[in-house]
């Protein structure tokens, strides 16, 4: 089993913010294969399992808030056995320009809390992630501001989850130097 953990805050007043685009991704996800969250108290964790390219696939969406994600991720990779090679994150960096994607086999946070989260938890920075632009914030706004406030109009977002899902479906098929290689830095 493999596991895609999408990063995001639970709860309405987040839901359509740009830091939930992790769980925006997921749900599109769980929606697509036409199954429902299961609220996994143990986990600390809303689950979702998925067949994806005949592999089982839990989506998860943590619901200890963004900078605790790591407690959810090392709760299922124990109780399933899963190690942090098959634990892609998906999450939200300002640091790329809208729409952009930017996966990695591993590597450190890069600064983003969620994913410092889970690199501590799972004790490995051996944990391929997706990375979601959301574009940079305005000068002189602030950015926890910016990530917390939903994308404007929901313009784009509807095409940069459909780019995340192209890319992860890529990932499952051929694995993740294919998706890298036709996804980096790719308008």
């Amino acid at each position: 089993m493999q596991i895609v953990l999408g990063l995001g805050n639970p709860g309405p007043r987040y839901a359509e913010t740009r830091h939930n685009i992790g769980f925006i991704l997921v749900d599109y996800l769980a929606s697509r294969a036409q199954v429902d969250w299961v609220p996994s108290a143990r986990d600390h964790s809303h689950v979702a399992e998925i067949s994806w390219d005949g592999q089982p696939v839990l989506l998860v969406k943590p619901q200890t808030y963004m900078n605790r994600s790591g407690r959810a991720a090392k709760a299922l990779c124990t109780r399933y056995a899963i190690e942090p090679s098959n634990t892609l994150v998906a999450y939200d960096d300002f640091l790329l320009d809208f729409g952009r994607l930017r996966l990695r086999r591993r590597g450190s946070d890069g600064g983003h809390n969620g994913l410092a989260s889970v690199l501590e938890e799972l004790a490995s920075q051996d944990v391929p992630r997706l990375r979601l632009g959301i574009g940079q914030p305005p000068q002189g706004t602030d950015i926890i501001d910016y990530v917390l406030a939903p994308f404007p109009g929901g313009e784009g977002v509807e095409e940069l989850v459909q780019r995340g899902v192209a890319a992860l479906d890529l990932y499952f098929a051929e694995g993740v130097e294919a998706a890298m290689n036709r996804f980096n830095g790719v308008p």
